[in-house]
């Protein structure tokens, strides 16, 4: 701080001087209000306080000792120099302090910010690595009754296993997409058949949509082009969105419980995907609402399923949103721009 001290006090020094051995009837204060403000720059509030006194010294005795010009002149030309060197090094200062005040407060909101990222974060992989867990557990219950049998069904225990190590791939890849979501990545993309992907969610979803004895009509137009999109996460969104349907026609009658899935072209040539249930429906104002993080509908909800799913297809380029189905129950829809033209597979 030494070495920033000196050369301030070297030019208001010099300042005072010039000013003392010259008859220019001139309010040096003005002069000095410039090291005041570079001193509010590179110094802190005390020693700037320190250089505006010393400022307004050397402005009283250039007065006393300047033997040139108007006495009365050189008076009022010190009153004025000293009230601005006082204003400006109280303004300067309060600018300062609201400064400073202002990069505290955005470390702060940073560090909030953070920290709120992080809690949603684990919100997120909590909610979304549930499904494959709890698909997991499933397989596993299978794997041992199959063994437990008479003799043993190893085919069938087999394929339960497998089943087994494609969820924990996938709960894997659930993870490494929602850090990457976190970091504002991009998606990794690839070329996808929309057929392929529906029947993927599909399989995942059987032993659940078989416990709850629901139907589903899944209906593709022919001749879709192909999609550029994120395997993994397009169809975390399609169960994502398939398990809400499936939650809202737990309580209904059984005929009543029918998942309906649709993919085609809406009007503007993007590809539309629709997935709808005959549920216990949405209320007017919960639209848009559903999409907020934590909001949720379910007694026991966490709130972050559609806010992802949401996050997804907007890093897709797409839409994502919600409408009544009649006569019950809601459907969501969500689109992702088509590829006209056939890929590359040199890409």
């Amino acid at each position: 701080m030494i070495l920033r001290l000196i050369p301030l006090l070297g030019l208001a020094l010099g300042i005072a001087a010039i000013d003392t051995i010259t008859d220019l009837e001139i309010a040096v204060g003005v002069f000095q209000i410039v090291v005041v403000l570079i001193a509010v720059r590179i110094l802190p509030a005390r020693a700037v306080a320190g250089i505006s006194l010393f400022c307004m010294v050397l402005t009283i005795l250039s007065y006393r000792l300047t033997r040139f010009g108007d006495t009365e002149a050189g008076l009022v030309n010190m009153l004025i120099s000293l009230a601005a060197i006082a204003g400006t090094t109280y303004l300067a200062l309060r600018l300062s302090a609201a400064i400073s005040a202002v990069h505290t407060t955005r470390a702060h909101l940073a560090h909030i910010a953070r920290v709120n990222m992080l809690g949603e974060l684990a919100a997120s992989i909590a909610h979304e690595v549930n499904q494959p867990l709890a698909a997991v557990a499933t397989s596993g219950g299978a794997c041992l009754r199959w063994l437990a049998t008479e003799p043993p069904n190893l085919p069938k225990a087999r394929q339960a296993v497998e089943r087994i190590v494609a969820d924990t791939h996938r709960a894997s890849d659930i993870i490494a997409r929602l850090r990457g979501m976190a970091r504002h990545q991009a998606p990794t993309k690839q070329w996808l058949n929309v057929t392929d992907t529906l029947n993927a969610a599909l399989r995942l979803l059987a032993g659940e949509l078989s416990e709850q004895n629901i139907a589903v009509h899944a209906h593709v137009e022919e001749g879709l082009p192909p999609m550029l999109a994120d395997d993994v996460q397009i169809q975390q969104v399609i169960l994502n969105l398939a398990m809400n349907a499936i939650d809202a026609m737990r309580q209904v009658e059984p005929e009543r419980r029918v998942l309906t899935l649709h993919a085609g072209l809406d009007g503007t040539r993007q590809l539309l995907f629709s997935i709808g249930d005959q549920g216990t429906g949405l209320a007017l104002g919960d639209l848009e609402r559903v999409f907020d993080a934590f909001y949720s509908t379910k007694h026991a909800g966490m709130g972050m399923g559609l806010a992802i799913c949401r996050s997804i297809i907007e890093a897709h380029d797409g839409q994502l949103w919600a409408s009544h189905n009649a006569p019950s129950g809601a459907i969501f829809h969500f689109t992702l721009p088509a590829v006209t033209r056939e890929p590359d597979e040199r890409n």
